[in-house]
């Protein structure tokens, strides 16, 4: 008995000598072959149930919290949204498994795909001494408004955003990175610049990418499609067929009237074409006339971006990997869904839906899923509300007529005014002026009469009003309405009361959109919708 237990004994510590021994030998092996380690881990991921127990759908979140996705992108502020602008995105507590009859197979969106490749350090530093940065973009601003991808990076990810940005504007294919940057986060910050910018039409889908063993990016190549060997005759192409769209919609009087005349443009001018070339790109559906779902919803983008309304490009799961829009009319955001509306009678059945109306049908994934949510008063304050369609069975609201600058974003094309002398015969400079002030309904004490002190007058109301989305307002005279337009033209208004107005309130930055309405009587009123954070 005792031999046997002896037997056991030494069988046992044998065995855990072994043990310890090809644990050794596999640490030791795996620090000598970086690339096996990195082949290891792949295999491991692979076998790991995705983010939300999603049978490998990545960022499609789970059942359980369906208030925010199971794991957020690298490099992404999920707070980017401020409070009171709109609520977070809430992911359906169930995913859409089938695409309706109607509509089965219109789909084609295909997600940013990237290359990367390790590199030993040698390498590396030889890249460091060959390979440049290119145009950093240190001089860009996105106004989160039009841009939301750009909005939801974190500081250091923004000028990596400007830096890809400017580098596809110039058609730099390779550059080192301007920051230090995961090969996790670049692809969160590739597909910000994607995402935003539908103009790019000649940047492809996916990029590539050299990191060292720490996994940080040493080297970036953009992927370019056949439009840039002649990318001049591309672009007047591709400007020349939107401006035949953006011809009919820009006189007309509102935001839904605009956005339902692109819709059903672009539904005449596309059609749906799984085998079309470029069809991730809105050129293929401008241009070539064929396209998948996110050819439709780019230009979709181009177009209302062009108008002045903001417009959001949105990806995620629909029976497959699909692609549609957000826009944001009257200070609310809809689901509108082109490529689904143009069956061979159009429709309206997926126009200006909100994300309950959707949840059947469209799940968003990725980063998609930080945009704001597209929800119903009903949903915000427990009251009925009428949701905006395209069939003509609902008011539009009306326009402000009076307005100077219908599109507040494109100062350079405000419609100027000729001041006008509102006087009778035989009456006073003082005379006239305060027969204008009655008309215009206004007090001497409200009107800055100068540009100094419409600048005060600014910073003095921009720190009142504090940070965040906010809008103030004062009186001018039509003799200044040409100074001040030349101002916000040049950007001269920046020196005038932005620096001073952002070091009040102890914040960096600022966006606006300007809007100036006709008093009558000789006056100006304008309404400054600032953005400050």
């Amino acid at each position: 008995m005792r031999e046997n237990l002896k037997k056991i004994g030494k069988a046992i510590f044998f065995a855990i000598m072994f043990l310890i021994m090809a644990g050794c030998l596999g640490i030791l092996v795996c620090a000598l072959n970086p690339s096996l380690t990195a082949m290891l881990a792949e295999k491991v991921e692979s076998l790991s149930p995705a983010p939300g127990g999603n049978d490998g759908m990545t960022g499609m979140g789970g059942q359980g919290d369906t208030n925010q996705p199971a794991a957020v992108q690298p490099g992404i502020n999920t707070d980017w949204l401020q409070e009171g602008d709109s609520p977070h995105y809430e992911i359906p507590g169930t995913q859409p498994v089938e695409t309706p009859a109607s509509v089965s197979g219109k789909t084609g969106y295909e997600p940013v795909q990237e290359e990367a490749e390790q590199i030993a350090q040698e390498e590396a530093d030889q890249l460091t001494d060959s390979v440049e940065t290119g145009d950093t973009g240190s001089g860009l601003t996105f106004d989160r408004t039009f841009y939301p991808y750009y909005a939801m990076l974190e500081g250091d990810m923004r000028q990596l955003y400007s830096q890809i940005y400017a580098n596809a504007m110039d058609l730099n294919t390779t550059f080192a990175p301007v920051v230090s940057v995961s090969v996790e986060q670049l692809k969160s910050v590739f597909e910000a610049v994607y995402n935003d910018h539908p103009e790019l039409f000649w940047l492809e889908t996916g990029y590539s990418c050299k990191y060292l063993r720490n996994g940080g990016c040493v080297e970036i190549t953009l992927k370019y499609n056949s439009t840039v060997n002649d990318f001049a005759g591309a672009g007047q192409q591709f400007e020349g067929e939107a401006e035949k769209i953006l011809a009919g919609a820009e006189g007309l009087n509102s935001d839904i009237e605009k956005e339902k005349y692109v819709h059903d443009a672009l539904m005449q001018r596309a059609e749906y074409d799984m085998s079309a070339s470029m069809n991730q790109s809105a050129y293929s559906a401008l241009v070539g006339g064929k396209s998948v779902c996110a050819g439709y919803a780019r230009a979709f983008q181009y177009l209302m971006q062009q108008l002045g309304i903001p417009c959001y490009y949105c990806t995620g799961y629909a029976g497959e990997d699909h692609a549609w829009n957000i826009v944001r009319i009257d200070g609310r955001y809809y689901n509108v869904d082109v490529t689904w509306d143009d069956t061979d009678d159009p429709t309206y059945d997926y126009y200006n839906k909100t994300d309950g109306e959707f949840a059947d049908t469209h799940m968003r994934t990725g980063l998609s899923v930080y945009l704001p949510a597209c929800v119903s008063d009903d949903d915000r304050t427990g009251e009925s509300d009428t949701a905006i369609s395209g069939n003509g069975d609902v008011d539009v609201p009306d326009s402000l007529s009076d307005l100077i600058n219908p599109n507040p974003i494109k100062p350079m094309e405000w419609q100027s005014k000729t001041p006008t002398d509102t006087g009778g015969p035989g009456q006073t400079a003082e005379e006239k002026k305060q027969e204008s002030l009655e008309k215009a309904g206004i007090t001497e004490e409200q009107v800055r009469d100068t540009l100094k002190e419409y600048y005060e007058d600014c910073r003095k109301l921009m720190k009142e009003a504090g940070k965040g989305d906010q809008q103030f307002s004062n009186v001018i005279p039509q003799s200044l309405w040409s100074s001040v337009e030349r101002a916000y033209s040049t950007g001269d208004y920046w020196k005038g009361y932005v620096e001073g107005g952002l070091k009040d309130l102890g914040l960096e930055n600022f966006a606006i959109q300007l809007q100036v309405q006709d008093l009558g009587g000789g006056y100006y009123r304008l309404y400054h919708n600032v953005l400050t954070y």
